[in-house]
């Protein structure tokens, strides 16, 4: 072939004498585009793997695996990068890399619109924007040289790219927002006191307490903490009416639940029993039903004038968060052996706590958010709670109460808000003379 041939041969820049080509420039395009390549692809595998393999729902686990698909264009674009810039055997090399770099451009730019609702300083924030400020500069190279003159059916491709950017917001916006509402929780929790039984010669009263719940909604719930407190009411007879005042006396103690009566005074509640129901970290899955049963023994002679029973969970909804194996496991805080969950009991009430990393079932907040930690604190002598923040016991400072942190805390509703940590709760009360009748009819 001659190369003088003009019409065999097409010169850019020079002719046979200069071969237009800047070795350097050339090699350190290649070596940007394939690090800026690899790190999305890479990125897009870390998001797209745990939600594809463990979301619960459809909508997650689609998204999931169109994060796995990119990671792969991006891995085959990077492939095209040598052959684009390099020989060109490939006549749709380009097409393929400018994909890949509008596949990093628009994610960078989501993760970074996800980063800025909280602002939180993680890691990732400075690989979102490295990415991105690469993906602009990728694509301004890659518009000067007119890459997408090489796509075959620029229609169709425009088409391609633009349907799934849709089905990936929408598949975000529905397993984010949509469905947590179209589908609330709906836990039902019994509590009922059976036939009490005694004797003559026994000192004491036996009640059976039955404690049931079920979970009557379509999505499962994890449960944070429960408890069931038995109480005895005591009251004096005021024949001449207390006009509802009563109840001011002791409100802050027990605002739980607050009533008044007219024709009583003196209000007295003591704590008999209390336990736990299921245990923190079980599931109830839809349909599932847990019954308890726990007796409840007391002294014939205790001046009860009635019983009662309160049983209470919180839960999260498993399409929402999940925790680590750590939280199964709980932690006394009386005990100075458990170094951050210690609190002296001049200081802190005894009681257990169960602390462990919540993730969320969309990997996007994972990434763009600080750790989230659930912890729930369960005592037989006080109410059980459950909290989702940012605060890790490993950052406490010596001396500082566990009151004090999470009472400082501002985070803690739009974290209950976004993992759909609820409460639930049924009582029951029974008069006791009337169950020592029974037990002697």
């Amino acid at each position: 072939m001659d190369i003088e041939d003009q019409a065999c041969v097409y010169w850019r820049g020079g002719d046979s004498s200069a071969w237009p080509d800047n070795a350097w420039r050339r090699r350190t395009v290649i070596t940007l585009m394939v690090l800026g390549l690899l790190g999305s692809m890479t990125l897009h595998a870390v998001i797209g793997w745990p939600d594809a393999l463990g979301a619960l729902t459809f909508a997650q686990r689609l998204v999931g695996i169109l994060f796995l698909l990119a990671a792969a264009e991006q891995g085959i674009a990077t492939l095209a990068v040598v052959d684009h810039w390099g020989k060109r055997q490939l006549t749709f090399s380009g097409s393929l890399v400018f994909l890949g770099v509008l596949i990093a451009l628009a994610t960078s730019s989501l993760l970074l619109f996800l980063w800025l609702q909280e602002r939180e300083l993680v890691l990732g924030f400075f690989a979102f924007l490295s990415l991105w400020l690469w993906s602009l500069w990728a694509l301004c190279v890659l518009i000067r040289e007119k890459v997408w003159q090489q796509i075959p059916y620029p229609r169709k491709f425009a088409l391609g790219v633009t349907v799934t950017a849709i089905l990936t917001a929408v598949s975000l916006g529905y397993s984010t927002l949509y469905q947590p509402t179209s589908t609330p929780m709906h836990i039902t929790l019994q509590v009922q006191f059976g036939n009490p039984e005694t004797g003559p010669d026994l000192p004491y009263v036996l009640v059976p307490l039955r404690l049931y719940a079920k979970n009557n909604g379509g999505v499962p719930a994890i449960v944070l903490v429960d408890d069931y407190t038995v109480y005895g009411r005591a009251a004096k007879f005021s024949a001449a009416g207390q006009k509802m005042k009563e109840w001011k006396k002791g409100w802050e103690d027990d605002w739980w639940g607050l009533e008044a009566g007219s024709y009583e005074s003196d209000v007295k509640k003591t704590r008999i029993k209390s336990g736990q129901f299921q245990g923190p970290g079980s599931t109830l899955a839809p349909g599932e039903e847990f019954r308890k049963e726990a007796m409840v023994k007391f002294p014939k002679k205790a001046d009860y004038e009635t019983l009662e029973a309160r049983l209470q969970l919180a839960f999260l909804r498993h399409d929402r968060g999940k925790n680590d194996g750590g939280f199964y496991s709980p932690k006394a805080s009386w005990l100075k052996g458990e170094a951050d969950y210690y609190c002296p009991p001049e200081e802190c009430i005894e009681q257990l706590i169960y602390h462990g990393v919540v993730r969320h079932n969309n990997n996007l907040i994972n990434v763009t958010r600080k750790p989230r930690y659930v912890v729930a604190f369960w005592s037989p002598e006080e109410e059980p709670d459950a909290l989702v923040s940012s605060f890790s016991f490993k950052e406490r400072q010596k001396g500082e109460s566990i009151y004090d942190v999470y009472g400082n805390l501002e985070e803690l509703e739009t974290e209950r808000s976004r993992y759909d940590l609820g409460w639930v709760a049924v009582s029951s009360a029974v008069p006791v003379q009337g169950m020592l009748n029974k037990s002697k009819s």
